[in-house]
């Protein structure tokens, strides 16, 4: 069972033995009051195996570390189920990839989510009908016994992920469709998190599904975007160029510190993730750039209602 990417994993472990070496003892100590073998917790240490958020808090627990903050910052990286479950995207890890499973477990848990899409709504605001035209498309280069060439399971939204070497049944359209819309459980939660999307007007303006599907579908991010904790902002075609138009992603934001902040870029077959200072920064200053460049929101909302009506002339 993954927990979480491996550079959170590596992160992880680099804390823990800090932890260790603090209260005095060796990987052999701590082994022996968890009643473990020395090697588990050395391979926790240097992140080459995941470690799940009630072993974190037995470490912890050995090593005397009472602050509440510091343990919760601790089981966040651990890959904590967070606010959707106890992991309910298990159900499904003989389906999605384990990019997607590490993707779903940082959304899940994070506090803010910042994304710019270029090409596709994002995963969390799409509909059923959009979403299941967006998956049918990724699998258009099925080979003929069904199957989809080198494993290739794009979950449709940049930077949603992709797959990994294992090939996947056409048949398993209805079940990838499935996750997507369980995904957006996470916006519907009692404490959600803060999510602000900057689209590119193609997103919108793509008939992806046809007419009918992409009315809906606007009609939908309107919907969406009343929400209190959800904004959608438009980059229109009148806006140029601008960073990240070549490339989208996402900024995972987690409680009480921007250490535990996460980029995500999406590639055909995987994802990239970027924790470094630096990439945070570059990151974090395009986005607000993309802010300032994009309609406000109430200007957005308009422009979805033009583009709406388009599709539903298109429909007709």
């Amino acid at each position: 069972m993954p927990h979480g990417p491996v550079v959170r994993r590596r992160r992880l472990g680099e804390e823990l033995r800090s932890l260790r070496h603090a209260s005095g003892l060796t990987s052999r100590d701590a082994a022996r009051l968890l009643g473990w073998h020395q090697s588990k917790v050395s391979r926790i240490e240097t992140g080459a195996s995941g470690v799940s958020s009630g072993d974190v808090a037995r470490l912890l627990d050995v090593y005397g570390v009472r602050d509440a903050p510091s343990r919760a910052l601790l089981e966040v990286l651990a890959g904590s189920a967070g606010r959707g479950g106890p992991g309910w995207w298990h159900a499904y890890r003989g389906l999605i990839p384990p990019h997607l499973g590490d993707f779903i477990s940082l959304e899940s848990q994070a506090d803010a989510v910042r994304t710019l899409e270029t090409s596709v709504v994002p995963g969390l605001l799409q509909t059923a009908g959009y979403a299941r035209a967006v998956i049918r498309a990724s699998l258009d280069g099925a080979s003929p016994d069904g199957t989809v060439p080198d494993g290739t399971v794009p979950d449709g939204t940049s930077p949603d992920g992709t797959g990994d070497h294992r090939a996947v049944a056409l048949d398993s359209l209805d079940s990838l469709v499935e996750v997507r819309l369980t995904r957006q459980r996470v916006l519907r939660a009692t404490r959600p998190p803060r999510f602000t999307a900057v689209l590119d007007e193609a997103v919108l303006r793509r008939e992806v599904g046809g007419p009918a599907v992409m009315r809906d579908q606007v009609e939908h991010l309107q919907e969406m975007s009343r929400l209190p904790h959800v904004t959608v902002r438009l980059l229109p075609f009148s806006s140029g160029g601008y960073p990240g138009l070549t490339t989208s992603f996402a900024i995972f934001s987690f409680p009480a510190t921007a250490d535990l902040d996460v980029i995500v870029l999406d590639h055909l077959t995987s994802g990239l993730y970027l924790e470094r200072r630096e990439d945070l920064r570059t990151y974090g200053a395009a986005f607000r750039a993309l802010q300032e460049r994009a309609l406000s929101p109430e200007r957005s909302w308009d422009l979805m209602a033009g583009i709406r009506r388009d599709h539903a002339r298109s429909s007709l």
